[in-house]
Protein backbone atom coordinates (compact mmCIF):
# COMPACT_ATOMS: atom_id res chain seq x y z
CA UNK A 1 0.00 0.00 0.00
CA UNK A 2 1.22 3.36 -1.37
CA UNK A 3 1.50 6.20 1.86
CA UNK A 4 -0.24 8.39 0.84
CA UNK A 5 -3.23 6.66 -1.32
CA UNK A 6 -5.45 7.04 2.08
CA UNK A 7 -6.01 9.68 4.16
CA UNK A 8 -5.18 9.67 7.82
CA UNK A 9 -8.31 11.58 8.27
CA UNK A 10 -11.24 11.99 6.30
CA UNK A 11 -12.35 15.44 5.58
CA UNK A 12 -15.40 15.74 6.84
CA UNK A 13 -16.49 19.81 6.37
CA UNK A 14 -15.70 21.49 3.25
CA UNK A 15 -18.36 23.62 2.66
CA UNK A 16 -17.36 26.77 2.21
CA UNK A 17 -19.38 28.97 4.75
CA UNK A 18 -20.02 32.52 3.04
CA UNK A 19 -21.21 33.92 6.61
CA UNK A 20 -18.28 33.09 8.19
CA UNK A 21 -16.19 34.94 5.13
CA UNK A 22 -18.57 37.97 5.28
CA UNK A 23 -17.48 37.78 9.26
CA UNK A 24 -14.04 37.90 8.87
CA UNK A 25 -14.21 40.55 6.39
CA UNK A 26 -16.04 43.02 8.21
CA UNK A 27 -13.97 42.37 11.07
CA UNK A 28 -10.86 43.26 9.02
CA UNK A 29 -12.36 45.84 7.75
CA UNK A 30 -13.31 47.28 11.50
CA UNK A 31 -9.68 46.61 12.46
CA UNK A 32 -8.37 48.66 9.61
CA UNK A 33 -10.07 51.45 10.57
CA UNK A 34 -8.32 51.47 13.61
CA UNK A 35 -5.13 52.10 11.89
CA UNK A 36 -3.26 55.51 12.92
CA UNK A 37 -1.01 56.32 10.37
CA UNK A 38 1.90 58.91 12.17
CA UNK A 39 2.35 62.52 11.11
CA UNK A 40 4.62 63.88 9.03
CA UNK A 41 6.16 65.79 12.20
CA UNK A 42 6.04 62.45 14.16
CA UNK A 43 7.98 60.63 11.00
CA UNK A 44 10.47 63.88 11.07
CA UNK A 45 11.31 62.93 14.48
CA UNK A 46 11.79 60.01 14.47
CA UNK A 47 14.14 59.47 11.12
CA UNK A 48 16.51 62.51 13.25
CA UNK A 49 16.50 60.37 16.44
CA UNK A 50 17.54 57.45 14.39
CA UNK A 51 19.82 59.30 12.14
CA UNK A 52 21.43 61.09 15.19
CA UNK A 53 21.82 57.39 17.05
CA UNK A 54 23.50 55.49 14.35
CA UNK A 55 26.04 58.92 13.81
CA UNK A 56 27.00 58.38 17.48
CA UNK A 57 27.30 54.68 17.47
CA UNK A 58 29.23 55.06 13.98
CA UNK A 59 31.84 57.59 15.68
CA UNK A 60 31.97 55.26 18.89
CA UNK A 61 33.20 52.04 16.66
CA UNK A 62 35.12 54.24 14.78
CA UNK A 63 37.28 55.46 17.60
CA UNK A 64 37.66 51.53 18.90
CA UNK A 65 38.80 50.52 15.89
CA UNK A 66 40.88 53.29 15.74
CA UNK A 67 42.42 52.88 19.25
CA UNK A 68 42.58 49.24 18.19
CA UNK A 69 44.26 49.42 15.20
CA UNK A 70 46.94 51.34 17.23
CA UNK A 71 47.23 49.47 20.30
CA UNK A 72 47.61 45.55 18.56
CA UNK A 73 50.38 46.23 16.23
CA UNK A 74 52.38 47.17 19.61
CA UNK A 75 51.16 44.27 21.66
CA UNK A 76 52.34 41.82 19.11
Amino acid sequence: MVGGSSPSCPATNLRFNMEKFKNYINQAKAELYKIIFPTSQQVRTAFITVLVVVAIISIFLALIDLLMSFSIPKIV
